[in-house]
C-alpha cells in the first residue's frame, strides 16, 4: 500500500519534505521539519527569499536567523526557485497566499499555480497537502482532478490532504510546534499519512473525517472571531454615542465566569485571516443558495471602523476649533497588530486614505514598518509612500492629533500623553494611570 510506504519513510526520517511558499506560514513550518530531522526544501518564486534562506538569514520575525543558519549549515534546510526538484520530494505542502478579488470572491490562482507545478512532476509515492485557506471542496474538487489528469490514481499512487494553517505572528507562547494541527484527507489513507507526518513536528494532531471538514473548520475559526469582533465594534460605537466607556463595560461583562467571552473593539480588522476568510465561507454558501447574513453584517460593521476612527479625530479637532484640512495627524503604529511588521489589510491604510481625503497632513511612527506604500494596498484612495518618522518631542508636539492605531509595546505612551494635546486611542493603550495622569485630552474608541 502506498500509505505504508510513505509512513515508513516518515518514520525513518527518510522522507524528503518540500514546501511551496516561504512566508509567515511556510517558513516556520519548514524549519520545524528541518529541526525534526527531515531533509526540508522550500520552493519560492522570489529569488531574493531563497537567497536569504540559503545564506542563513530569516525575514520572518517568528524564525530566528540563528536557527535558519544552523539548519542550513547542517544540510537539513535549503530553498530553491527550481520547481523541478519537486519530483525529489516525498511530501509536498502548499502554503501560498489566498487573497480576495476586488469582487470579494476567492482568488485561488496561487493554489492553482502551485498545483500545476506539482502536476508536472507528480510521481508515485508522494503525499500532497494543501495548507492555504480556501473554501470547502477545493482539495477534492479542484486539486484531485488536476493531479489525476496525470494518469496516477489517489491511494494507489499518491495521497492528498488538507491541513489548515494556524499562525499568530508575534505570539511567543503559541508557535508552530505547539499549536494543534487539524488534518483531513480526501481518503482515510491520506488522512492517516498526513496526520502521521505532522505528528513528527507538532505536539497535537487532530484528524477529521475529510478534507472538506478541515477546510470548513479553518473558516469557522476566523469567522467566529470576525463576527464577535464586529459585535464589539458595534458596541463601541454605541457606547461612544451614549458617552459610556466601552472598555469598562467589557471588563465588567468579562467578570461573568460562564456564557461570556470577551472580544475587543479596534480601528478595523487586519492580517491574512480575519478580513478574508469569512468571504470564502460566504462565497461557498452563495453557491448553494444560502445567505450567510451574520458574516455579511460583521464585515459591514468591521469595514466601517476606519471611518469611525476618522470621525473621532474630526470630533476632537472640532472641539479644539481646528479644521480637518491642514491639521497634522500622527499615527502611532501601522502594522495590523502589536509588535510585528505585517501591514496586510491593516486598518491604518484605510485610516490614512480617509484622513488624506479630508486634507490632513498625515505622518506615522512605527518601529517595525520603515516605509508604507499604497500601490498594492486595497484602499479607497492613493498617495505617495510614507516613511516612519522618529518619535521626537518636536514631532509629538507638532501634531494636532495623535492616533494610536497599533499599540506596539516599545512606545512610551506616558511620554506621548505628556507632550501631545489630543490623543485618539483605538486600542485601549492608555488605561489606568496613563489616562488619569495625561496632559493630553484623550478620546477613546
Amino acid at each position: 500500500m502506498i500509505k505504508n510506504e510513505i509512513t515508513q519513510l516518515i518514520k525513518d526520517k527518510r522522507a524528503r519534505v518540500g514546501l511551496i511558499g516561504l512566508g509567515y506560514v511556510g517558513l516556520p513550518l519548514l524549519t520545524e521539519f528541518a529541526k525534526g530531522g527531515f531533509n526540508a526544501t522550500g520552493f519560492e518564486v522570489d529569488p531574493g527569499k531563497a537567497e536569504k534562506i540559503n545564506s542563513g538569514e530569516s525575514y520572518i520575525g517568528d524564525v530566528g536567523s540563528s536557527v535558519v543558519k544552523g539548519l542550513v549549515a547542517a544540510g537539513r534546510l535549503r530553498a530553491t526557485t527550481d520547481f523541478d526538484q519537486l519530483k525529489d520530494c516525498d511530501a509536498i505542502i502548499i502554503c501560498v497566499p489566498t487573497p480576495l478579488r476586488k469582487t470579494k470572491e476567492p482568488d485561488v490562482s496561487f493554489i492553482l499555480a502551485a498545483a500545476e507545478e506539482i502536476k508536472k512532476r507528480l510521481r508515485r509515492g508522494q503525499l500532497i497537502i494543501l495548507e492555504s485557506t480556501t473554501y470547502p471542496g477545493t482539495t477534492d474538487e479542484v486539486l484531485l482532478p488536476m493531479l489525476e489528469e496525470t494518469g496516477l490514481k489517489l491511494d494507489e499512487d499518491f495521497l492528498l490532504a488538507f491541513s489548515p494553517e494556524r499562525v499568530d505572528p508575534g505570539n511567543t507562547e503559541y508557535q508552530t510546534h505547539n499549536i494543534p494541527k487539524v488534518v483531513g484527507g480526501v481518503t482515510d489513507d491520506s488522512t492517516e499519512a498526513a496526520a502521521f507526518l505532522y505528528s513528527q513536528v507538532v505536539r497535537d494532531v487532530h484528524a477529521v473525517s475529510s478534507a472538506r471538514v478541515a477546510e470548513a473548520a479553518k473558516l469557522l475559526e476566523n469567522t467566529f472571531r470576525a463576527v464577535n469582533i464586529g459585535m464589539a465594534n458595534e458596541m463601541a460605537r454605541l457606547c461612544y454615542a451614549l458617552n459610556i466607556d466601552t472598555w469598562e463595560v467589557i471588563r465588567a461583562a468579562a467578570t461573568k465566569p460562564f456564557g461570556f467571552m470577551p472580544f475587543y473593539p479596534g480601528p478595523g480588522i487586519g492580517g491574512h485571516c480575519i478580513p478574508l476568510d469569512p468571504h470564502y465561507l460566504s462565497w461557498k454558501a452563495r453557491q448553494h443558495g444560502f445567505d450567510s447574513r451574520f458574516i455579511g453584517l460583521a464585515e459591514e460593521v468591521n469595514s466601517r471602523m476606519p471611518e469611525h476612527v476618522v470621525q473621532l479625530v474630526s470630533d476632537g479637532l472640532n472641539d479644539d476649533r481646528k479644521p480637518m484640512k491642514g491639521s497634522r495627524v500622527l499615527l502611532l503604529g501601522v502594522a495590523y497588530k502589536r509588535d510585528i511588521d505585517d501591514v496586510r489589510e491593516s486598518p491604518a491604510l484605510s485610516i490614512i486614505d480617509r484622513l488624506r481625503i479630508k486634507g490632513c497632513d498625515v505622518r506615522y511612527h512605527d518601529p517595525f514598518v520603515r516605509e508604507l506604500r499604497f500601490d498594492d494596498a486595497h484602499t479607497e484612495g492613493s498617495g505617495a509612500p510614507l516613511v516612519s518618522v522618529e518619535l521626537t518631542e518636536e514631532e509629538i508636539r507638532a501634531a494636532d492629533c495623535v492616533v494610536i492605531v497599533t499599540d506596539h509595546s516599545g512606545i512610551d505612551y506616558g511620554r506621548v500623553t505628556n507632550l501631545a494635546s489630543l490623543v485618539v486611542d483605538t486600542r485601549n493603550a492608555l488605561n489606568g494611570d496613563l489616562r488619569r495622569g495625561s496632559q493630553a485630552r484623550i478620546i477613546r474608541l
